[in-house]
């Protein structure tokens, strides 16, 4: 069961800019792609901001957390010059401007809840109370986590945790649960936290295990596929979904 887009741009533009930003929307926008992955952390005060790594260094220069700093002094981090001197300057985004350019545009978004250690709960809760109410008439028209309103964002995370206490604060939202490989307990995981969706690293997928992901009724989502090849023989197996960096290499309607 997969109501959405099958190509999804990773973290924005994937490797035609850099990632969870502005100017990776606008990348994915101009290659076609009408749906990207990204990734939200809680600030220390508190306040959602699209970053993948929770400690400063690889796309933001310095040190320091994402979680020890205010989200003011985050948006100010340049986020673009580690990827090239055309981005200098590119900020951090806040996690509800950078949704509401998505929703402007006509963006589907897979939110990836991305806790730092120990925050999963906060940080469940608060990316499900934001697109709750970022989405308040998708959200009230009665669907639920396997129904999924037309153009409600998926959430999605690794921590069970944070995938509870989303559900908990907006039931109705879409969920899915994200592994690396498939454990042998992937099925009880995800009827526990109802959720409508399996994501999986495409290296540790097999014929077999994709077989048994979609008879047991769930969508099928694989990251981070950049070979034509490999992304047609993953829809070859049942795939329902493809994330990507390489937007220019394989193009929204991909086949």
């Amino acid at each position: 069961m997969w109501p959405y887009p099958t190509m999804i741009a990773h973290r924005g533009g994937g490797s035609t800019a850099p990632e969870n930003t502005i100017a990776a929307l606008a990348a994915g926008l101009r290659h076609g792609y009408r749906a990207v992955e990204f990734d939200v952390m809680l600030s220390r005060d508190g306040i959602g901001v699209i970053m993948h790594d929770p400690d400063f260094g690889r796309t933001v220069a310095g040190t320091g957390s994402i979680a020890a700093t205010d989200a003011a002094d985050i948006a100010r981090l340049d986020a673009g010059s580690w990827f090239g001197s055309e981005f200098a300057g590119e900020p951090v985004p806040l996690f509800v401007p950078f949704a509401e350019y998505c929703k402007s545009h006509g963006i589907w978004m897979n939110v990836e809840i991305k806790p730092a250690p120990g925050h999963d709960e906060a940080t469940g809760r608060h990316v499900a109370e934001t697109v709750r109410r970022l989405f308040p008439a998708e959200s009230g028209a009665g669907s639920d986590a396997r129904g999924c309103a037309s153009g409600l964002p998926l959430l999605s995370s690794f921590s069970a945790a944070a995938l509870r206490a989303a559900r908990a604060a907006a039931p109705e939202l879409p969920r899915a649960i994200a592994f690396e490989g498939l454990p042998d307990n992937w099925e009880r995981q995800a009827r526990e936290l109802g959720v409508l969706s399996v994501h999986v690293d495409h290296v540790q997928l097999t014929p077999a295990l994709a077989q048994a992901v979609k008879a047991a009724g769930f969508g099928l989502f694989c990251y981070t596929v950049n070979d034509p090849g490999r992304a047609r023989t993953l829809l070859s197996w049942g795939v329902d979904a493809i994330c990507t960096d390489r937007i220019d290499l394989l193009p929204a309607d991909f086949k």
